[in-house]
């Protein structure tokens, strides 16, 4: 066994508490060992300095398309439907699985720069996703977004195929650091009966169904006129909300909804600044965390967000809660930072989000000399509202470190970010021949 010592920090405890303590890693196993004062854990074989410094969980992405990051700027300003089905759905029909490479690429480099350790990813051309996920060394759960509606009956089992067959060939990938879920895109954008197939599928691999609901009104009245019941009445009657499902946005749930959820134990991905940006309205996190909802928080995509920068999301998501209850004291600073870490891990169901013996060594640690977090009163609360994504000095995942002093050790970010540009420049030319 080789050991991996973060020393001279202070540490973000499983209760949302803060303690000056080391935290010694298994670097083989990928697992905390402990925490403890410095005396009371051995040296170690690597040190990893954080003094001055914030140790935290890593943040865990929950729901997201990365390779959208070669699409930051291409088109804003528009309601979702409009934006999709003008904008990002043309232009990605012209994108090349060297393009998704890319684009995937570009965005675990910034997540790791921001401290993100693990995300959930829904895309197509999904081997490259996972080759860049299996190279950084980051953890992820993947899967191929299915797309039925507009495609004739052989283009759309083709789309349903690909993602049974994803799903099974790598759950598992990269060590175990990717895992798969069955992944139709939304309730309106898939058939019934695709969406049936989707859900057998799933249970047979034994992966989780993740999906958009209840994002906007737009998604939500079709299936009340055609089916007579809310949208997720209708996914618990396709066998769609198990206790391993996760659901992105969430914004438009009614009373019996957040009660459904509540009694299944599937979880809601929060993704606050894509919500605000296109429109879509205010979920209810507040009542869902009232209600015992797992609730976990997502960047979305980076063309309606547009960084994948979690630490903005945690400030989106506490403010945006406050509005949508109008309360100041709801979604309060440490119920944002569990959602962004123990919550979203739980809803990818992984062993993350926490710094305890045994959890996954997937930790950040924040530089604090900085003004804007200076007095520090409250560190929680910094998390919350004051941290920057640049703030962050190293990331670690799975016991490897991906990011020492500010400077990436797994990706040439050079070539990445050089990359990323001829492609996406190459692409918006193909889409508009």
């Amino acid at each position: 066994m080789t050991t991996l010592r973060i020393a001279g920090g202070r540490v973000l405890l499983p209760d949302t508490s803060v303690a000056r303590a080391d935290v010694l890693v298994d670097r083989e196993a990928g697992e905390i060992i402990g925490v403890g004062d410095s005396e009371e854990l051995p040296a170690g074989d690597d040190r990893l300095d954080a003094a001055d410094g914030f140790v935290i969980p890593g943040l865990v992405n929950a729901h997201g398309h990365a390779a959208m990051t070669l699409l930051r700027g291409y088109a804003d300003d528009k309601p979702l439907e409009t934006w999709l089905r003008e904008d990002v759905w043309p232009i990605e029909g012209a994108l090349a699985p060297e393009d998704v490479r890319a684009g995937a690429e570009l965005g675990i480099l910034e997540m790791i720069r921001s401290g993100t350790t693990a995300f959930a990813d829904m895309y197509f051309h999904v081997p490259e996703v996972a080759a860049a996920v299996e190279e950084s060394g980051m953890r992820a759960r993947l899967g191929h977004g299915v797309v039925t509606v507009g495609k004739d009956e052989q283009a759309a089992r083709e789309d349903v195929e690909e993602s049974l067959a994803v799903a099974a060939e790598f759950d598992g990938a990269a060590d175990g650091r990717i895992e798969t879920a069955v992944m139709p895109h939304s309730l309106t954008t898939v058939s019934r009966d695709h969406l049936a197939a989707l859900v057998e599928g799933a249970r047979e691999t034994g992966v989780p169904l993740h999906y958009h609901a209840n994002e906007t009104r737009a998604e939500v009245d079709p299936i009340v006129e055609e089916e007579e019941k809310r949208p997720l009445e209708y996914a618990r009657d396709l066998g769609m909300l198990e206790a391993e499902d996760f659901l992105a946005h969430g914004v438009h749930l009614d009373d019996r909804e957040i009660e459904l959820l509540a009694e299944t134990g599937a979880s809601v991905i929060h993704c606050p600044a894509s919500n605000m940006k296109l429109a879509s309205g205010m979920a209810p996190v507040q009542e869902l965390l009232d209600a015992g909802v797992t609730v976990g928080i997502g960047t979305d995509g980076a063309a309606s967000n547009n960084d994948l920068d979690a630490f903005d999301e945690l400030r989106d998501a506490a403010m945006l809660g406050k509005l949508a209850a109008d309360d100041a004291s709801a979604v309060p600073a440490e119920s944002t930072v569990e959602m962004a870490t123990a919550g979203s891990a739980e809803a990818l169901g992984i062993t993350s989000g926490r710094i305890e013996a045994g959890a996954n060594a997937d930790l950040a640690v924040i530089d604090l000399e900085s003004a804007h977090l200076t007095p520090a009163h409250d560190l929680v609360s910094h998390l919350a509202y004051a941290v920057r994504g640049s703030d962050v000095r190293h990331t670690v995942c799975d016991g490897r470190v991906l990011m020492r002093d500010r400077e990436i050790l797994t990706l040439d970010e050079d070539r990445v970010r050089k990359e990323a540009r001829r492609r996406a420049s190459e692409a918006v030319e193909r889409a508009h021949r």
